[in-house]
């Protein structure tokens, strides 16, 4: 069975194949009008979405076929009244394909092992790939290729976004450089910073860790960040999170650091003022929604290519 769960296990071949079928959904959406005719997607949420359930329900409409929201907080699953595994057998008898987003990755792992239609992680804890498939899209879109560019991450990079781009980026050798606060709570996790040294081995791209933001941006021809509160942090350390993050923040004198002709990436929602200033997002080098409709597309090849 094929799933979606990490583009750890996606290899470049995967990606590069799933990239070119968005291209072509994005520029001929006509061709693939019933291309999910007669099915059904399910649409497990756990966690708050406005982009990620659109994008879904939109595209498998758009395709012909249906998206099913269900709550977990509405659920015999989710009241724990029913296990995972039963939930999820149930569901593979009704439904075509299944998507979740959720606060545990084990808990998609476990879905996983007992679907019996395919599996997309619509994010958890551990990983976020179909928003760097977007991400991937419209970097290329902009910029023309992905091999030998350098994307600078800014803020968090203990973060399922950061670890999702970092995998997506060195795999279509690119160089990503992530710069964040030092130590456990704030830096990549060691294990994924080792698999993209790895992959970027065989890609030609490569990975770099530090604590210094001026270091990290500069001369990226991409500069990305994402929120410094996740769904998972809790608001009492908003204060002290701000201000550790606050070096990080790309404003106007950080991006002078970047090349200038460099895009700005943002996956939303975003805290103007916090992660970036306005004058940043809302300026000329921000692409965040063309970015974010790409999530459409992209989710509609993903979607195509795991039906099969």
């Amino acid at each position: 069975m094929n799933h979606l769960i990490s583009l750890k296990t996606w290899s470049p071949e995967q990606i590069k194949a799933v990239l070119e079928l968005a291209k072509e959904i994005k520029k001929n959406p006509k061709k693939y009008a019933q291309a999910m005719a007669q099915k059904t997607l399910l649409m497990i949420f756990e966690k708050p979405s406005l982009r990620t359930r659109l994008s879904f329900e939109a595209g498998m409409t758009q395709m012909g076929g249906h998206a099913i929201y269900y709550h977990t907080g509405n659920s015999p699953m989710g009241s724990g009244k029913e296990t995972i595994s039963d939930s999820i057998k149930t569901a593979s008898r009704f439904v075509d394909l299944i998507m979740a987003r959720l606060f545990k990755h084990s808990d998609l792992l476990e879905m996983a092992a007992f679907a019996t239609v395919p599996v997309i992680n619509a994010l958890t804890d551990d990983s976020h790939p179909c928003q760097i498939l977007a991400d991937l899209q419209a970097i290329e879109e902009k910029k023309g290729q992905l091999a030998g560019l350098k994307l600078a991450y800014l803020g968090d990079g203990f973060n399922n976004v950061t670890h999702s781009l970092m995998f997506g980026g060195v795999k279509m050798g690119m160089h990503v450089s992530v710069g964040s606060p030092a130590g456990a709570d704030y830096s990549p996790r060691i294990d994924v910073v080792n698999d993209c040294k790895t992959f970027a081995n065989k890609s030609g791209g490569s990975i770099f860790v530090t604590d210094d933001p001026v270091e990290a941006i500069r001369d990226a021809d991409v500069v990305y960040t994402d929120s410094w509160m996740s769904y998972h942090i809790p608001k009492e350390q908003e204060a002290e999170r701000v201000k550790k993050f606050m070096p990080y923040q790309v404003n106007a004198a950080l991006m002078a650091h970047a090349k200038s002709d460099a895009i700005f990436m943002n996956c939303l929602p975003a805290a103007r003022g916090y992660e970036q200033t306005a004058e940043v997002i809302d300026g000329p080098q921000s692409i965040v929604f063309d970015e974010a409709e790409n999530r459409l597309h992209a989710q509609k090849a993903v979607l195509l290519t795991l039906s099969k």
